[in-house]
């Protein structure tokens, strides 16, 4: 059996998934594999399928899997998994890190003392406490996600398709009635043709007034060129992202928009979450060899 290992995976893998069978990073020997390990990068299209006539399952380390082809690898009998219950506090993390910094102003600060200015006057601080998160996705991330923000004191609210309670935050019944209650917005949807797009200029319109959107889901989430003028026009205090529409992201009008906070896709790349994530993927691999 041969696994490739397509994408950035924590180093002791290889390793343990020797006892399975041969292990390579060489993409050249597609035609060969059994079971290949993807991420974000690698693209499990119809004619990457195409090209792997051996292939019997696909791995992907993290929760989406809008770079599989579903369809196709079903019509292949190519078995498809994810690893969404590794991944939960690494993005959690990341989109309270981004939360934080956005309305305390980390990223001007840091950047102007390095020029040799003093903005202190320049950078008004905003607390979390007291304030209203809006979760967009109450899933596994999402919850992770409200359970911090109620630490810090902040009212947690958010909405789900099939959620209708948690502990964790008040659920309400539509996107809409969710953001315009938020002092910030936090995306946790997967990408599928209903979220496509789904923050555009008309939910942007129904946004508080200097309301903080945050998105750790998916980049296409989102109608890039619509967040620049809701930031331009003072609608949105601030925007950050962790996702892009491409991995790296080109010639995004992001760039030139005023109060945001860039990083490159990051949310899952904890050491702790990729050692979570081996776990999980050995445990799939050994079940499909003793089937075989």
């Amino acid at each position: 059996m041969l696994i490739l290992i397509s994408d950035a995976f924590d180093d002791s893998l290889p390793g343990i998934l020797s006892q399975y069978g041969e292990v390579t990073d060489d993409k050249g020997r597609i035609a060969e594999t059994d079971i290949v390990l993807i991420r974000s990068k690698t693209k499990v299209t119809k004619e990457y399928i195409d090209a792997a006539p051996n292939l019997k399952m696909v791995i992907r380390g993290g929760v989406g899997l809008d770079n599989v082809d579903l369809v196709y690898a079903k019509e292949k009998g190519i078995a498809v998994h994810n690893t969404p219950e590794a991944s939960s506090a690494a993005v959690a993390e990341m989109a309270f890190a981004l939360m934080i910094a956005l309305p305390n102003h980390i990223t001007k600060g840091d950047a102007s003392m390095r020029e040799g200015k003093w903005i202190k006057k320049e950078l008004k601080r905003t607390e979390l406490a007291g304030k209203t998160l809006g979760i967009l996705g109450l899933g596994r991330i999402g919850l992770a996600l409200a359970k911090r923000a109620k630490l810090f004191g902040m009212r947690t609210i958010g909405w789900h398709p099939d959620v209708y309670f948690t502990d964790w935050a008040e659920i309400i019944p539509t996107m809409e009635e969710t953001v315009a209650q938020s002092d910030f917005v936090s995306l946790h949807m997967p990408l599928i043709p209903q979220t496509k797009g789904i923050i555009n200029k008309d939910m942007l319109a129904k946004f508080k007034d200097g309301a903080y959107l945050i998105n750790t889901g998916r980049g296409k989430c989102v109608i890039e060129e619509d967040i620049v003028e809701a930031l331009k026009s003072g609608k949105l205090a601030g925007f950050a992202t962790d996702v892009w529409y491409s991995d790296p992201p080109e010639n995004s009008p992001l760039f030139d928009a005023p109060n945001t906070i860039f990083a490159p896709h990051i949310g899952a790349s904890t050491e702790e979450n990729m050692k979570r994530i081996g776990v999980i993927i050995e445990r799939l691999v050994s079940d499909f060899a003793a089937k075989q």
